[in-house]
């Protein structure tokens, strides 16, 4: 039997799968990215490894995510797609009937509106982190809570405070004047827990038909007073699947399945040399950015040039 890989390199958390040609997860890891995606993807083969046998070769490999261009040279991958294509294939596997995705992650968060599979609209965040896992885990030291724990907490209030949603900025400062006012610590969570759904229906979702069957993942998924928060708001009932953290990599690892690429992936390049470095091409008056990626000192992909003066052959 063939089996694929699927890595989904996020800014703050990286999620492999391997599976088999039907489709099945037969392993999976979710690490923190911790700034350095090239090391966050061999830890996260070398857990992968511990966790099949050794009749399991991989023969395609996929990447998607925020470093899925550099990863993708990395494992010279047969797929290198953007995360909405990833989640899109993914969720619909599952759930062929799905019509809406909601996701959210640690610094990003996005909207996918399916029809039979395919995607007829999407939006994700701007710039700003305001209601994503990140701001959920700031919040969380701030008030001295493990941010695993919010969600059980956030279930027992009986009177959430409502909690400026708008801007991380806002909502930071909202927190400390509710605290200091003697809200419930409770009730400050579960406030939270409704900030960050009314910051992302009112920006990612904005103007957008949510129909169902709606999916919800991500990290921040995984939070059950976020989960009651949106349940609440929307009236509508939510899915919520146990690997629905994994999506984008489950989707790329079906892309990889479903490429004409094959190759004959080796877990031994997590013990090798990989850099990157960026230079400017001055050959013209682009004056472009190229990033070059090495293999042992060896170039083995770069990008950025606009024009046949920013080639690099070496």
């Amino acid at each position: 039997m063939e089996y694929f890989l699927g890595v989904d390199i996020g800014s703050i958390s990286t999620k492999a799968v391997i599976i088999d040609s039907n489709l099945k997860i037969v392993a999976s890891s979710y690490l923190w990215t911790k700034g350095n995606p090239v090391d966050a993807v061999k830890n996260v083969l070398s857990e992968l490894q511990s966790k099949i046998d050794d009749n399991v070769h991989i023969v395609g490999v996929g990447t998607t995510g925020s470093a899925r261009k550099l990863i993708g040279a990395m494992l010279n991958a047969s797929v290198v797609k953007n995360e909405i294509t990833a989640h899109a294939v993914g969720t619909s596997t599952i759930y062929p009937d799905v019509r809406t995705i909601l996701e959210i992650g640690g610094q990003d968060s996005k909207i996918i509106l399916l029809k039979d599979g395919i995607v007829t609209d999407y939006n994700m965040n701007t710039l700003c982190a305001a209601g994503t896992g990140s701001f959920l885990s700031s919040q969380a030291k701030r008030i001295d809570v493990e941010v695993e724990d919010f969600g059980k907490i956030a279930l027992t209030s009986k009177n959430p405070t409502k909690i400026a949603a708008r801007c991380t900025v806002f909502a930071e400062s909202d927190l400390v004047h509710k605290a200091q006012m003697g809200y419930k610590k409770e009730d400050i969570i579960a406030g939270l827990c409704y900030s960050v759904c009314n910051n992302y229906l009112s920006n990612v979702a904005k103007g957008k038909k949510l129909e169902e069957p709606i999916i919800f993942q991500g990290g921040v998924s995984k939070n059950i007073g976020v989960q009651k928060a949106f349940q609440d708001i929307i009236g509508k009932d939510i899915i919520v699947d146990k690997d629905g953290h994994l999506m984008g990599a489950y989707g790329v690892s079906i892309l990889a399945l479903r490429s004409n690429k094959r190759i004959n992936f080796d877990f031994s390049i997590a013990d090798q040399k990989f850099e990157t470095k960026g230079i400017t091409c001055n050959k013209c008056g682009n004056n472009c950015e190229i990033v070059l990626v090495k293999q042992n000192d060896k170039l083995i992909d770069s990008w950025g040039n606009r024009c046949e003066n920013g080639s690099v052959s070496s």
